[in-house]
């Protein structure tokens, strides 16, 4: 189940690529910037009621929703209390796939996100089988819960990972996404070894301590070409009862870059 494409992304991976997002994730994070893809549609039908261009509609207990008809003001997002959206499109992989192949001119490869597309992983298993004919990678977004080292296929066929390092402390990140995080280091060091990983990220919050992650994070990568992107918070797309949460200021950035200065050629903030 698909939330949206983005057909050309300079932000998901190397050079220019498509954004697949899938729906569902296995995490709660509380800066999470898109929640609307946190859970499937229960087919409340409480989001109807609010689309003033007839996009949605329940039919037999089951939301309808019309492409066509969306201008997608995202009310239905909006006013919906289950961290979901109904505007998710139901894709095989040949349909994906021809999909995508509009774009292939124009792109790199792909990259999945979601939500968390690994749960998924049979179907990006799949796809990449099919896609690769047409010479474009598949990288995948992910924030490691899914325990990797028992899914050789799918970890073959994935050209590069893309991983969230969320915390370093076991209680500081169950705090910040309600699960724990042994399996996410355990695959952070698989990756490396097997040489997966193009990106790491952690997200910097003044009110969590984020040095121990990175005093983690870079002895593991100082002699190899990942790059470890800090990412400041931001409360845009964040749920009202986590705005509360600070972004770092421009003097703990600078205090980052002096514990770490000559790392800074694959650290970037």
């Amino acid at each position: 189940m698909i939330n949206k494409i983005i057909p050309f992304s300079s932000v998901d991976g190397p050079g220019n690529r498509t954004a697949i997002f899938l729906q569902g994730c296995n995490f709660n994070c509380k800066y999470c910037h898109n929640p609307e893809t946190i859970n499937i549609c229960n087919n409340c039908g409480e989001c109807v009621k609010f689309c003033k261009f007839n996009a949605l509609k329940l039919k037999n207990n089951k939301i309808n929703y019309n492409q066509n008809n969306c201008v997608n003001c995202d009310e239905c997002i909006k006013h919906c209390k289950y961290n979901s959206s109904p505007k998710v499109i139901e894709y095989t992989v040949s349909t994906l796939v021809n999909e995508i192949l509009k774009y292939k001119n124009f792109i790199r490869g792909i990259t999945f996100s979601g939500g968390e597309c690994s749960i998924n992983h049979l179907f990006i298993t799949q796809f990449a089988k099919e896609i690769k004919q047409y010479n474009l990678d598949v990288y995948v977004d992910t924030n490691g819960y899914i325990d990797f080292t028992s899914l050789n296929d799918f970890v073959n066929i994935v050209d590069k990972f893309m991983l969230d390092v969320k915390a370093f402390d076991r209680n500081i990140h169950k705090k910040l996404t309600g699960k724990t995080n042994e399996t996410v280091l355990k695959n952070l060091k698989f990756l490396i070894k097997n040489n997966k990983i193009y990106e790491i990220r952690t997200v910097l919050i003044k009110e969590i301590d984020y040095f121990d992650t990175i005093n983690y994070v870079v002895p593991l990568i100082k002699d190899t070409n990942i790059r470890y992107k800090l990412i400041k918070y931001r409360k845009y797309g964040v749920r009202k009862k986590y705005k509360n949460l600070s972004a770092i200021s421009d003097d703990e950035i600078k205090k980052i870059i002096q514990l770490f200065p000559k790392y800074f050629n694959f650290i970037t903030v």
